[in-house]
Protein backbone atom coordinates (compact mmCIF):
# COMPACT_ATOMS: atom_id res chain seq x y z
CA UNK A 1 0.00 0.00 0.00
CA UNK A 2 1.07 3.35 -0.92
CA UNK A 3 2.33 6.04 1.88
CA UNK A 4 0.17 8.93 2.45
CA UNK A 5 1.70 12.33 2.73
CA UNK A 6 0.78 14.27 5.81
CA UNK A 7 -0.35 17.92 5.98
CA UNK A 8 -1.54 20.05 8.88
CA UNK A 9 -3.47 23.05 8.73
CA UNK A 10 -1.78 26.32 10.07
CA UNK A 11 -3.98 26.31 13.27
CA UNK A 12 -2.82 23.23 14.02
CA UNK A 13 0.14 24.49 15.51
CA UNK A 14 -1.26 26.22 17.80
CA UNK A 15 -3.95 23.74 18.84
CA UNK A 16 -0.61 21.76 20.74
CA UNK A 17 0.44 24.99 22.56
CA UNK A 18 -1.97 24.02 25.72
CA UNK A 19 -0.88 20.17 25.27
CA UNK A 20 1.91 18.91 27.95
CA UNK A 21 5.01 17.64 25.61
CA UNK A 22 4.73 14.06 27.06
CA UNK A 23 1.13 14.12 25.38
CA UNK A 24 2.86 15.65 22.15
CA UNK A 25 4.97 13.30 21.59
CA UNK A 26 2.62 10.33 21.72
CA UNK A 27 -0.34 12.52 19.45
CA UNK A 28 2.72 13.20 16.82
CA UNK A 29 3.44 9.03 16.82
CA UNK A 30 0.22 8.53 16.47
CA UNK A 31 -0.68 11.16 13.20
CA UNK A 32 2.83 9.35 11.76
CA UNK A 33 1.20 6.11 11.92
CA UNK A 34 -1.65 7.87 9.66
CA UNK A 35 0.77 7.37 6.95
CA UNK A 36 0.59 3.59 6.49
CA UNK A 37 -2.96 3.69 7.58
CA UNK A 38 -5.02 6.68 7.33
CA UNK A 39 -8.04 4.68 8.59
CA UNK A 40 -6.64 2.41 11.35
CA UNK A 41 -9.02 0.21 14.14
CA UNK A 42 -10.41 2.51 16.44
CA UNK A 43 -10.90 5.20 14.14
CA UNK A 44 -14.33 6.73 13.29
CA UNK A 45 -15.64 8.85 10.60
CA UNK A 46 -17.53 11.87 11.94
CA UNK A 47 -21.35 12.52 11.16
CA UNK A 48 -21.97 15.21 8.71
CA UNK A 49 -18.57 15.66 7.55
CA UNK A 50 -16.27 14.13 5.74
CA UNK A 51 -14.02 13.76 8.50
CA UNK A 52 -12.22 11.03 10.92
CA UNK A 53 -10.97 10.85 14.27
CA UNK A 54 -8.69 8.95 16.32
CA UNK A 55 -7.89 8.92 19.88
CA UNK A 56 -4.72 9.26 22.12
CA UNK A 57 -4.71 9.14 25.49
CA UNK A 58 -7.53 12.35 26.39
CA UNK A 59 -6.80 13.59 23.58
CA UNK A 60 -8.50 13.64 19.86
CA UNK A 61 -6.79 13.96 16.27
CA UNK A 62 -9.24 15.22 13.64
CA UNK A 63 -8.41 14.77 9.94
CA UNK A 64 -9.25 14.13 6.25
CA UNK A 65 -8.39 11.80 3.81
CA UNK A 66 -8.07 12.42 -0.28
CA UNK A 67 -7.38 8.81 -1.70
CA UNK A 68 -7.33 10.09 -5.04
CA UNK A 69 -4.38 12.32 -4.22
CA UNK A 70 -2.78 9.94 -1.07
CA UNK A 71 -3.09 13.04 1.07
CA UNK A 72 -4.05 12.81 5.15
CA UNK A 73 -4.53 16.40 6.27
CA UNK A 74 -4.88 16.98 10.42
CA UNK A 75 -7.42 19.63 10.60
CA UNK A 76 -7.61 19.58 14.41
CA UNK A 77 -6.39 18.26 17.54
CA UNK A 78 -7.73 18.78 21.32
CA UNK A 79 -8.61 17.79 24.35
CA UNK A 80 -11.63 15.54 24.39
CA UNK A 81 -13.86 17.73 26.24
CA UNK A 82 -12.98 20.64 23.79
CA UNK A 83 -11.90 19.35 20.20
CA UNK A 84 -15.40 18.61 18.69
CA UNK A 85 -16.83 23.02 19.45
CA UNK A 86 -16.65 24.93 16.82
Amino acid sequence: MARYELLFRKSVARDFRPIPKKDVAGILRRIEHLRDEPRPAGCEKLSGQERYRIRQGKYRILYEVLDTQLVVTVVKIGHRKDVYRR
